[in-house]
């Protein structure tokens, strides 16, 4: 074999790899669009504005973000798969469309797995079991007592997979019948919470927490085995009484299958920076949710263990796919 064919191979995988260098070391090189699958006013919305401040700040590059509630987040998810695979269609999402929703379903529009490129994790954080401030229910154990004296009567809201889980645990957990009424978001939920509608929920601290500080809200109990440092005072609900009760959740972005590996691996970077910014260290201090960041890899080996765990608590709780 000449020298001169090896060269000109050489000089053809150059040319092949040239492109995506390219496009990674030009991306973003327009707008980025962050598609939320929650409400405006959510935890995953906050968040998103956060990081999307600071790739702007990166890049000089807009990011819009574009919120879609409807369907437990499978609209957002949805709509993020089958966008084009440009990099320029972000979800910034949770355990809900990615590791609960598959168990919640018969039938989704999307493949948790097979449609996404998996980027980076985000945070992770608990929830914060609330009831009105006129509520008769002061703690865990007064609200529990009621339920097992009147099966059926007391309902509970829920706005994403993580709230109704958690809402279905505490049934499960405390041996009582509780109403589910769901929502497009956890902040819709609260508010039919404030006007009466419903009688409690348990929701993340970032819709939830405001509303107690306020005085609009009581905190009741913590939904993870440690005690929230933004509600020192409140107990777990494992501590309220509910034995074995421990529910979190997590943040993670998500690009369409087929995104080129070097544009995800700098959208990969830019998260990362991002998770770092002020802007976001204040949406984890004010909302009690731990910074967590992955390598794509991770954040799969990640999700598969955490759709194996849901699943099963999922199924433990009793809930049906609708």
């Amino acid at each position: 074999m000449t020298a001169f064919p090896r060269a000109r191979r050489a000089l053809l995988g150059a040319l092949l790899v040239l492109p995506l260098h390219v496009l990674a070391q030009g991306y973003p090189s327009r707008p980025v669009t962050f598609v939320v699958p929650f409400a405006a006013g959510s935890a995953t919305d906050l968040l998103a504005r956060a990081l999307g401040q600071s790739v702007t700040e990166q890049t000089r590059q807009a990011v819009v973000v574009e919120d879609k509630a409807g369907a437990s987040g499978a609209l957002a998810a949805q709509q993020v798969a089958r966008a084009a695979a440009d990099g320029y269609t972000v979800l910034i999402t949770t355990n809900t469309t990615h590791a609960a929703n598959e168990h919640l379903y018969k039938k989704l529009p999307y493949d948790p797995v097979r449609d996404f490129t998996p980027v980076t994790g985000l945070g992770k954080g608990g929830q914060v079991m609330v009831v009105r401030t006129e509520s008769p229910f002061r703690t865990v154990s007064d609200l529990v007592n009621r339920a097992r004296q009147q099966p059926g009567k007391l309902s509970f809201g829920s706005g994403s997979s993580s709230s109704r889980v958690a809402g279905e645990m505490l049934k499960q957990l405390s041996g009582t019948d509780i109403l589910h009424v769901p929502y497009k978001s956890n902040p819709q939920a609260v508010a039919d919470l404030l006007g009466g509608q419903i009688d409690f929920m348990i929701t993340d601290t970032a819709t939830g927490v405001p509303q107690v500080r306020a005085g609009k809200l009581r905190a009741l109990g913590f939904s993870t085995q440690k005690r929230s440092p933004l509600l020192p005072d409140v107990p777990t609900l494992d501590e309220a009484g509910v034995k074995g009760y421990d529910m979190g959740f997590w943040f993670a972005a998500y690009l369409p299958a087929g995104v080129p590996q070097a544009v995800a691996a700098r959208l990969n970077e830019l998260l990362h920076n991002a998770v770092r910014s002020a802007a976001a260290k204040s949406f984890f201090e004010s909302s009690g949710v731990e910074a967590w960041t992955t390598s794509p890899d991770e954040l799969a080996r990640f999700q598969a263990a955490e759709t194996t765990k849901w699943g099963r608590v999922i199924r433990a709780a009793g809930i049906e796919p609708e």
